[in-house]
């Protein structure tokens, strides 16, 4: 073994005391006039630490090393890849290493670009770098082995996700939690609670991973009794109640429509993140409970909590509901002066319903004018709405109308509403033009529906 020389071993060190990019660039420089890039030890290390600071500068120095890198080398640049905004790029890397004399993935490379195979959804490379490993033996390795359960997973593959299970030798409660997750991932959620089951035979105990993909399926099926089962398993075995599993639990309850249950547990939460917070309020405001929406925004700024765009749309909702104008104004407008957040589609469709529900139909319109980008047919159609409602008419211009119709041709309420439009205005042309084309194209309303769990068809999950 050909130890580096101490000079080497100390510009390496100096890598961990570096974290600007000009910074590693100028010990890049100082180790090629020394020739120290020849050394593998410390031009992995240079690598490595270039690929937090960019990406581009990682790969151009790995391509021009005098020698040729080791493996070590490309897996830390292919990982960087695979988690990038271009998981591609670390399949192409994947393929420049298989082509070079010296390149030999090992059990550290196969994971990575499967896992970056999962996130560009490249099916077919995946199948591909699954006969490889399947050719270098390295399918009974629980790393591989995971790595591709998720690979099939986020490609939407459960046939292929339930063989390579059901292939494993060795599985820990990764490779469990990854099969639950699969299943859920391709859309059966019934599946997910069988296969903890299963896991639950096979005495392996889950983590809060394990339990948020659980809750996932229960907020999936909309069964508070699986939910409940769960939290239960979470107290009798004194699982830690995490940010991510409590928001989890407080979700699938409001879901549930059992809010004060969510409620009780965000309470019972020893720490709530921003997302916990728009979680239940969200609850709050999705089930009528307006006031405790706002009232519980008003408790998370008193905390120091700084709301984001999804927050704002919900707190704009709820002042819709209740009718308080001057609050959702105040609202809109500290979210974009205060808060510096640009306004997207939606907050200008909760502002143009807050004066529509308030009967401000003038201040509506003028609002919907002044809009920097052009209204869908959700506003329009929550305007228009607005306007039947009230039973009145204002000059709409034509061409906001005929987007109503032209956006969502197939929509039978949009006909309803141009057409009641039409007959405020005294247009009986229109009206009956509008009624024509709603018989032509066959369109019917939509029949409204619901549903509730009577009794639980599946008892999967034990307390102890």
């Amino acid at each position: 073994m050909i130890f580096p020389p101490p000079i080497a071993l100390h510009v390496s060190s100096l890598f961990q005391h570096t974290s600007s990019l000009p910074h590693l660039l100028q010990l890049h420089s100082l180790l090629l006039k020394a020739a120290l890039d020849h050394h593998l030890f410390v031009a992995s290390k240079l690598v490595s630490s270039l690929c937090p600071l960019s990406l581009p500068h990682a790969r151009s120095v790995l391509s021009t090393l005098p020698t040729p890198p080791p493996t070590f080398a490309w897996n830390t640049l292919i990982r960087a890849y695979a988690d990038s905004d271009s998981p591609h790029e670390a399949v192409h890397l994947f393929s420049v290493l298989r082509r070079t004399e010296a390149g030999r993935p090992d059990h550290f490379t196969y994971p990575f670009v499967l896992r970056a195979c999962g996130r560009a959804s490249l099916l077919r490379v995946g199948e591909t770098v699954h006969a490889l490993v399947l050719k270098t033996g390295l399918l009974s390795d629980l790393y591989v082995g995971n790595t591709l359960l998720h690979m099939y997973s986020c490609c939407g593959m459960f046939d292929c996700v339930r063989k390579v299970f059901d292939g494993m030798s060795l599985r820990d409660v990764v490779s469990w939690t990854s099969m639950i997750q699969g299943c859920l991932d391709c859309g059966h959620p019934l599946e997910a609670l069988m296969t903890f089951s299963e896991m639950r035979k096979a005495n392996v105990k889950p983590n809060s991973v394990t339990l948020l993909s659980l809750l996932s399926a229960s907020s999936y099926l909309g069964s508070p009794h699986i939910g409940r089962s769960i939290h239960s398993y979470t107290v009798v075995n004194s699982i830690k109640l995490d940010v991510a599993l409590g928001a989890a639990l407080v979700g699938m309850y409001a879901k549930c429509g059992l809010v004060e249950e969510a409620f009780q547990v965000f309470k019972s939460m020893q720490e709530q993140d921003l997302q916990s917070w728009t979680i239940m309020i969200s609850g709050f405001v999705e089930h009528g409970q307006w006031e405790r929406a706002i009232d519980l925004f008003s408790q998370m700024e008193a905390r120091g909590v700084r709301p984001d765009s999804t927050m704002f749309s919900t707190i704009l909702c709820a002042c819709s509901h209740l009718g308080m104008v001057d609050e959702g104004r105040k609202m809109f407008s500290r979210m974009v002066n205060e808060f510096h957040i640009k306004p997207t589609i939606e907050h200008y469709g909760c502002m143009v319903d807050l004066f529509g529900r308030a009967g401000l139909l003038e201040t509506a319109y003028e609002f919907i004018k002044s809009m920097p980008i052009a209204p869908n047919n959700v506003i329009m159609r929550s305007f228009l709405g607005a306007c039947r409602e009230h039973g009145r008419f204002l000059d709409v211009d034509e061409g906001l109308m005929k987007l109503l119709l032209e956006e969502e041709p197939d929509l039978g309420s949009n006909y309803v509403i141009a057409a009641s439009m039409s007959a405020l205005s005294g247009k009986w042309s229109n009206v009956a033009m509008i009624r024509s084309n709603i018989s032509k194209r066959g369109l019917k309303k939509v029949r409204a529906c619901s549903w509730v769990e009577a009794s639980p068809e599946v008892q999967l999950i034990q307390s102890s």
